[in-house]
């Protein structure tokens, strides 16, 4: 990156767009055009960076936002927590929606300045949290908005547990899923589902049928 900042690289590898499912929301996003669509897997390893999943605005995280914007009563007036944020899509949907307050926490460096971006380019104040929250109580949060995280075993099945622990204090916990092998089979109210405009490169497939759940305690 040489002297550049996560945010300057951000800017630098991404083009300011929207989507087709949030037409109201402006992302800094990887495109065909930009350099990050192109680079391997090996060049991301040689130069050091992690994979740039914070560049890429996943079905999940989508049609969680497009639910925000369709019932801001999930949300208005709320504290959020916009869990493994990525793009942090979901918490500048919450904060157009009406919440009070939203926190979106991840740890990757580069994904942390693609959410402060984004919010502003949205008009909207969103707090980046690098703190890896798992396992930890939640106290003050009325509702944890998970975009898109069932798509490795181990961690699934980890941030599943602590989310149901999460749900069993009254706070409302979200899932979007569009049909990843990890996901929950019990325990779930289907909240609301999308059709969620895709790319090939990204998911084998033009369009993600995407669910979002509600996640119940155990």
């Amino acid at each position: 990156m040489n002297n550049s900042t996560p945010s300057d690289f951000v800017r630098d590898n991404t083009a300011l767009t929207t989507t087709a499912l949030l037409p109201e929301i402006k992302l800094y996003l990887a495109t065909e055009v930009t350099p990050l669509w192109l680079a391997t897997e090996e060049t991301l390893v040689e130069k050091n960076l992690p994979p740039p999943y914070w560049a890429f605005a996943w079905p999940g995280g989508q049609a969680v936002a497009r639910l925000l914007l369709d019932r801001p009563d999930l949300v208005a007036g709320k504290s959020v927590l916009d869990f493994a944020a990525g793009t942090g899509v979901v918490g500048v949907a919450a904060m157009l929606a009406g919440a009070a307050r939203v926190q979106a926490c991840d740890i990757d460096r580069f994904s942390l300045a693609a959410i402060s971006l984004n919010a502003q380019a949205n008009g909207v104040a969103v707090k980046p949290v690098s703190v890896d929250l798992v396992g930890r109580d939640l106290p003050g949060i009325d509702v944890v908005l998970a975009g898109d995280v069932c798509y490795e075993k181990p961690m699934a099945e980890k941030v599943t547990a602590w989310l149901r622990r999460i749900a069993a204090t009254g706070t409302l916990v979200l899932l979007g899923d569009p049909g990843r092998a990890y996901v929950p089979t019990s325990g779930l109210e289907q909240v609301a589902r999308y059709t969620v405009p895709t790319s090939l490169e990204l998911e084998d497939r033009e369009t993600r049928d995407t669910v979002i759940w509600r996640l119940l305690p155990e």
